[in-house]
């Protein structure tokens, strides 16, 4: 058969199909138009305006970190402080990328409740539960319950609830430094609470007290008994006995204040001793958290 082709006609390139508008020119090889490099240059621009937009991000999220830093005490944050935050304060300063989860969370979280429970700052009883395969954190008293996952997420109710969320923050972060806790760091006995506390303090209050009331009545008796001729002896000594018997009220109003918290300290310890078994609600049985429970 006799071969047809020509051999001024180009095969069309690998991997472009040909095209009808393309003329001579850009089938022999010259170079596109200017439009490429128009487009080439317009790209570069976009991506600088990018690169200058992430960088003022980066410098204010780095501002307002410093702000947050010395604004709040992280060595004792607290409840408090978490209500405080804005949502912008709280994402600058617990920066996701940076936070610590799973097992060695819940290890650091674990021994930070300890060593608060062991100060008194945290009331609950503290143990390890299972949910999901998974090991989890269970702080529970009779005002309410948390559970701490290993992702970070604190769920429950109550006052503890409150307590517990902003120590995990903390576990959570890993420039903060955990304490060790002590061995014997439950919560103590009811009968091994004292009465009250600052009976030091309020021993040094009654002798300030006692002073007060016999300077007041020496200056009164002096002003009878040697028939002195100045009101100015009479009106210290009606202060002084004022002051000291304000003294006295302010350290009876403090050991009653003291009785009562240490009175009401014991009464929930007993409360949790007493009960067989954790209080109703607490969503967990057996060791083993009730996940629709708990999300309801």
């Amino acid at each position: 058969m006799e071969d047809t082709s020509t051999g001024s006609e180009s095969e069309p390139r690998p991997g472009r199909a040909p095209d009808a508008s393309d003329d001579g020119a850009s089938r022999d090889g010259d170079p596109p138009e200017d439009g490429g490099d128009a487009a080439v240059e317009g790209g570069d621009a976009d991506a600088a305006d990018r690169g200058d937009a992430d960088a003022d991000a980066a410098d204010e999220l780095d501002e307002l970190r410093r702000r947050v830093e010395a604004e709040y005490d992280f060595d004792d944050f607290g409840p408090s402080d978490m209500a405080r935050m804005s949502a912008e304060e709280w994402d600058a300063a617990f920066d996701p990328d940076t936070w610590i989860t799973g097992d060695r969370l819940l290890e650091r979280a674990e021994a930070e409740l300890k060593s608060r429970i062991a100060r008194r700052d945290v009331f609950g009883v503290l143990e390890r539960v299972r949910a999901d395969g998974e090991e989890r954190l269970l702080v529970y008293s009779d005002e309410g319950y948390a559970i701490v996952r290993p992702t970070g997420e604190v769920a429950g109710q109550g006052t503890v609830l409150r307590d517990i969320e902003p120590i995990v923050a903390l576990a959570a972060m890993e420039s903060y430094d955990v304490p060790e806790p002590p061995d014997d760091w439950s919560l103590p006995h009811p009968d091994t609470v004292p009465q009250g506390s600052g009976e030091f303090g309020n021993l040094m209050v009654q002798v300030i007290a006692i002073v007060q009331v016999l300077a007041g009545v020496a200056l009164l008796a002096a002003t009878f008994l040697t028939d002195l001729n100045t009101i100015v002896a009479p009106a210290m000594g009606i202060v002084f006995l004022l002051i000291g018997l304000f003294l006295f009220v302010m350290v009876a109003n403090a050991r009653l204040s003291d009785r009562f918290r240490s009175e009401e300290y014991r009464e929930r310890l007993r409360a949790l001793r007493e009960a067989k078994e954790r209080p109703d609600f607490v969503p967990v049985e057996g060791g083993v958290v009730d996940e629709e429970e708990l999300d309801e």
